[in-house]
């Protein structure tokens, strides 16, 4: 039995709403705003969400390595040969959690063999939970619900209308050209805005038919929601290479891609 035989979904998705808790403390505070080295935002909640994953994986799994947004200094030489870890975002969205608009989440995966074979994406406001595991399916609770299993639909090529979902925080030309393409085709598009990793979950879930990301995002944007596309039957792969996403790369940068 291989370690990430033993792991409980259970397990993962209590981490992931212990963290959301977490979050929604300080959501309901008059919170500050600290500015990183790459310019981008930090709260306190993203300090406490990391520290509740981070300890309990630790903690539960031992011999399983980390990479979370805000613990991230590994060498690639290092992880270069690790056959699975951990990929955490403890607070996707933070622009949506400062703009106080519900769309921030809580992000866990895990990345064996450079795919995400497990993911966990908790929404705090509303407690949407998104999770899935290779071959036992993608599955949605709401407000602590039975779980819907997610199912993609039609592929939206063969599709005469279309919802595109994108960023409010990170709508660029490229994606506007995107959607222009689809109406040259014929195609009638409405177009879904929402936050963080919910762009990925929408196509997952089939409220949205196609998410292009043609902006910047790191692995850790992406990984615990990539796992939840993956196995509701949807795509996610390179923009113009058609490739698979692909995790644990020398620069955690991934390139542009489409959820399909």
């Amino acid at each position: 039995m291989t370690v990430t035989d033993r792991i409980e979904m259970e397990e993962i998705n209590r981490i992931a709403r212990e963290a959301g808790r977490a979050v929604l403390e300080v959501y309901g505070t008059e919170f500050s705003v600290d500015v990183k080295e790459d310019l981008s935002p930090l709260t306190e909640a993203d300090r406490r969400s990391n520290a509740v994953i981070v300890g309990a994986l630790e903690r539960l799994f031992p011999e399983i390595p980390i990479i979370s947004e805000e613990t991230r200094t590994v060498d690639y030489e290092e992880r270069k040969d690790w056959d699975c870890f951990w990929l955490v975002d403890p607070l996707d969205g933070t622009k949506e959690f400062i703009k106080r608009n519900g769309e921030f989440t809580v992000n866990i995966a895990l990345v064996r063999g450079q795919k995400p074979v497990l993911g966990v994406v908790y929404q705090p406001v509303g407690d949407f939970l998104y999770y899935a595991s290779e071959g036992r399916g993608a599955w949605k609770s709401t407000g602590g619900g039975s779980p819907v299993r997610l199912s993609g639909g039609e592929h939206y090529a063969s599709k005469a209308a279309v919802t595109v979902v994108a960023s409010r925080s990170h709508l660029t030309d490229d994606v506007r050209a995107f959607v222009a393409d689809l109406e040259a085709r014929g195609k009638t598009v409405e177009f879904l805005s929402a936050g963080s990793s919910l762009k990925l979950c929408l196509v997952a879930e089939g409220a949205a038919d196609v998410y292009p990301r043609l902006g910047p995002t790191m692995e850790w944007d992406t990984g615990a929601a990539h796992a939840v596309a993956l196995e509701a039957g949807r795509r996610v792969v390179e923009h113009g290479t058609d490739r698979p996403l692909l995790y644990n790369k020398e620069n955690l940068l991934n390139p542009f891609f489409v959820v399909e």
